[in-house]
């Protein structure tokens, strides 16, 4: 695990000392800023050179055909790909008529700095021209947390040592060429300016273009404007086409003077509204957003992060470089939700085109809970989105021939987008995710309007699933054939443990929810009848389990496959899927990612100590990790089961999947669900949480190189906050009145914890281990001791 040597290890900012043009894609995303409607990719402000351009609107979609070799019944026809809408970044400049350019003439200095507490991209360059002009370019910009349709920069151009003529063009730029060849010409033809003009139109200081998609029919627009300061005779003028908009800011500057542009960018989107109130609607953010000023943005975006911080910050003690890292995770993390706003959190957020811009079950399983516990407004507002998608999801579900709600394996809208139906139509234990997601929200909060209004709905409509789907054998037992769990190497399987035991609680669930609100069960016309069949399939659920081996089955008959060849599995050979016949996978004994150990983890309850203990050492030697979702499930079982030290080396996976580029495609975006679960391997691994049943439990415990851990987390309106030591832990609740209670487990004994005084327990000692599980050859986790402090 090598990191770039162009980024220090610093606790609250991500900094880029020097510009590494190989890297570019790869910065672009680590840098890029969004707010969960608006995202921006760290492109230069000059455009070029430029990796990937991408400013992305949430949901903002064109539809391309499904191109497919051999159809078959219920394949969708068409798939849906994230637009890169037009740019409002582009502020090219001028020195004396040369273009700045970072290739061109001296560049002296470039530095980035990604501040994690002010939510802002600050850039430094000094740069000299190939006629000896040398300026000093500073640039600030934000994704504004506080009025979610406003993007700003802040740019400012000053002279080293002689006089210069400086020339700013600040462009709304759209259909911009986007680089690499796709194969389909098809799909090339949707894709290459997708953007339809509509209006367009400049005035003293901005423009306003507005836009429609040439498929899917949605509008978009968006509006520039500009505050300029200098020194006297600064002029400017703006122009609009049809394509592009340009606001020029012309004037000479001596050395000590300075030009400073502050840009205001606003965006809004719709399948429904008109070109005039798309229009109206960016000119008053533009108004709004001049009501604050720049110094106001950037104020209310750092209460808006100091407000989570305060609620979220974990700190870590003994491993400066996961500190730095999981302080960016979460970032990341906020950054995808934070005003998503009944819309997906996308695999890539909106840092990348990666995945199509695509939803998948990494929402739900990874990235909701840890905002159902740090913000849980917006794990609601992603679950609205499921719930608004859920008339889409009946309709597959009808075409599949069966009950319920079959949601889609990919999407931005809510249809099904995934062409490869074994690792898409097959993997129904999204359903069973999305419940979950439910159901903890629910139980970490105490919403009950949300269980009233979007939790009946979802978990009725799941279980209707699972029990239309699945089927009783003559001796009873329930079973789910012809399914794919987590691990995509291992399809088209029956009694997938993962699906059955999340199923299980699924249906379960519903039947609970039935009961609580029995006047909106009635609207959905759920008899006694049905949730009595809900609770004989779960009672009956099958969990296969090899008595021979004394190990569970990931799918039914997983043991008893081949094994894979790892002997003959050169190192480049990984990720598999890229180099062996998906057929020879499906049926040896190899995992992509954590299938049965994501089950202990999530459905902890239904395994004992000794089963998880014999169960992971099982299914460690052969789980290759070629999936970035596997690194952060792996270090919380590791650590309950005793394994500590493997455990930290798993944790720095997950943390640093982007920031070392371990998947080498960080270029595409950032991995918002590694990202998430660089959380969950702290607070659910080292600091051995679990909210099994709706009961609140750590079983925290350090390994060597970490002196302590802290963290915060909400459940019921109560902040509680954990201090984590190699021999003690420490339990208190903040920010609450006196009276407030909270009934938690601590190694299994219960606690009570008051706003009195923190309650201090101490740590018993691990169980007994040997030698820490082996992996396959060449995928052991990376063990950075040296890197540490």
């Amino acid at each position: 695990m090598i990191r770039h040597p162009a980024y220090p290890i610093e606790p609250w900012q991500v900094r880029e000392t020097f510009l590494d043009l190989q890297a570019l894609a790869r910065s672009e995303s680590i840098f890029a800023l969004s707010n969960g409607h608006i995202g921006l990719r760290a492109n230069l402000e000059e455009g070029d050179p430029h990796a990937l351009p991408g400013t992305f609107l949430n949901s903002f979609y064109e539809l391309r055909p499904l191109p497919y070799a051999e159809g078959g019944y219920s394949y969708p026809e068409s798939g849906q790909t994230i637009v890169n809408v037009t740019d409002g970044k582009v502020l090219r400049l001028l020195v004396d008529d040369e273009p700045f350019d970072v290739r061109d003439g001296r560049l002296h200095r470039h530095e980035r700095v990604l501040d994690l507490r002010g939510g802002t991209l600050h850039r430094e360059v000094e740069w000299e021209s190939a006629a000896g002009r040398a300026v000093r370019v500073t640039s600030t910009r934000l994704v504004s947390f506080a009025q979610r349709s406003v993007a700003a920069i802040r740019y400012e151009v000053t002279p080293v040592d002689t006089p210069v003529r400086v020339i700013v063009q600040s462009e709304l730029v759209a259909n911009e060429t986007m680089p690499g060849p796709v194969k389909d010409p098809r799909v090339a033809a949707v894709l290459k300016a997708p953007l339809v003009a509509q209006a367009h139109n400049a005035n003293d200081t901005g423009a306003v273009l507005v836009h429609v998609t040439r498929e899917s029919g949605l509008r978009l627009a968006a509006a520039m404007d500009h505050v300029v300061s200098g020194p006297p005779g600064v002029r400017s003028s703006s122009e609009a086409f049809p394509d592009l908009a340009r606001t020029t800011v012309v004037c000479r500057l001596e050395p000590g003077q300075r030009l400073t542009i502050v840009k205001l960018v606003a965006y809004g989107a719709s399948s429904r509204r008109s070109v005039a109130a798309l229009r109206d609607q960016v000119a008053a953010a533009i108004k709004g957003a001049h009501i604050d000023g720049w110094d106001g943005l950037v104020a209310a975006q750092r209460a808006y992060l100091d407000a989570f911080w305060d609620a979220a910050d974990i700190e870590l003690d003994g491993d400066a470089e996961v500190q730095q890292a999981v302080r960016f995770a979460m970032f990341q993390v906020l950054q995808a939700g934070a005003r998503a706003q009944r819309r997906p959190i996308a695999a890539k957020g909106l840092t990348g085109p990666g995945y199509d811009g695509h939803v998948f079950w990494d929402t739900e399983r990874f990235v909701l809970p840890v905002l159902t516990y740090l913000q849980p407004a917006a794990a609601a507002e992603a679950l609205r989105w499921r719930h608004a998608t859920l008339d889409l999801a009946r309709e597959r579900a009808e075409t599949l021939g069966w009950a319920g709600a079959a949601f889609p394996w990919r999407t931005i809208r809510g249809h099904e987008c995934s062409g490869y139906w074994p690792a898409g139509t097959a993997a129904l234990h999204l359903g069973a995710d999305i419940a979950d997601a439910v159901v903890r929200y629910v139980n970490a909060t105490g919403d009950e309007a949300f269980d009233r209004d979007v939790g009946v709905d979802l978990l009725v409509e799941t279980a209707r699933l699972w029990a239309s789907f699945g089927h009783h054998d003559r001796h009873g037992a329930f079973h789910l054939d012809g399914v794919t769990g987590p691990d995509e190497y291992t399809a088209v399987a029956d009694d997938n443990i993962y699906t059955n035991l999340m199923a299980r609680r699924n249906l379960l669930a519903a039947a609970a929810v039935v009961a609580r609100h029995p006047d909106r069960s009635r609207m959905l016309g759920v008899t006694d009848a049905e949730v009595a069949a809900w609770r004989a399939a779960a009672s009956a659920m099958t969990v296969p389990y090899d008595e021979q081996l004394g190990v569970h089955a990931q799918v039914r008959g997983f043991t008893l496959r081949k094994e894979w060849d790892f002997a003959r599995t050169a190192p480049d050979d990984y990720p598999l899927m890229l180099h062996f016949p998906y057929l020879d996978l499906y049926r040896s004994q190899v995992v992509k990612q954590a299938d049965l150990v994501l089950a202990m983890h999530w459905c902890g309850d239904a395994f004992s100590a000794e089963q998880k203990a014999r169960n992971f050492a099982y299914y460690e030697p052969r789980t290759v990790r070629d999936s970035s979702l596997s690194a952060c499930t792996q270090a919380i079982l590791a650590a309950e089961v005793g394994h500590l030290e493997l455990a930290h080396d798993y944790l720095g996976e997950a943390a640093l999947m982007d920031l070392a580029d371990l998947h080498h495609n960080t270029r595409d975006g950032v991995h918002i669900a590694s990202l998430a679960g660089a959380w969950l391997a702290l607070v659910a691994g080292l600091g051995g949480m679990r909210d099994h049943n709706g009961e609140l439990s750590f079983a925290p415990r350090l390994p060597s190189r970490i002196d302590r851990l802290a963290f915060s987390l909400l459940w019921r309106g109560l902040r509680l906050h954990v201090t984590v030591r190699p021999d003690e832990a420490v339990y208190s609740l903040r920010n609450h009145r006196g009276g407030a209670r909270l009934d938690l487990r601590h190694h299994g004994e219960p606690l009570t914890v008051t706003t009195e005084a923190p309650v201090t327990r101490p740590i018993p000692p691990p169980p007994k281990v040997g030698d820490p599980p082996v992996q396959p050859p060449g995928r052991r986790p990376v063990h950075r001791p040296d890197l540490l402090r």
